[in-house]
């Protein structure tokens, strides 16, 4: 899409006429990490076993495990 090395058009140039920033060109995503994968895979695990359980329900089941875990935060118990 855009290419860098370009004879004419510099990136800044390419960016504007494909209406990106120039930010988003060099952004790279990062990935999830290693607490949040294992907590997917919990979640996932416990919500087929258990599918009517609210995310109350759900909390109360990561805490259980030894996860601190609260509305858009979590941190693993035993550090």
């Amino acid at each position: 899409m855009i290419d860098k090395d370009h004879p004419r058009l510099s990136i800044a140039e390419q960016c504007r006429l494909l209406s990106i920033s120039r930010s988003s060109f060099y952004y790279a995503p990062k990935g999830q990490t290693a607490l949040n994968l294992a907590l997917m895979r919990l979640i996932d695990e416990q919500f087929l076993n258990t599918p009517f359980y609210s995310v109350r329900q759900m909390t109360w089941h990561l805490q259980a495990e030894g996860y601190l875990v609260m509305f858009g935060i979590s941190t693993h118990g035993t550090d």
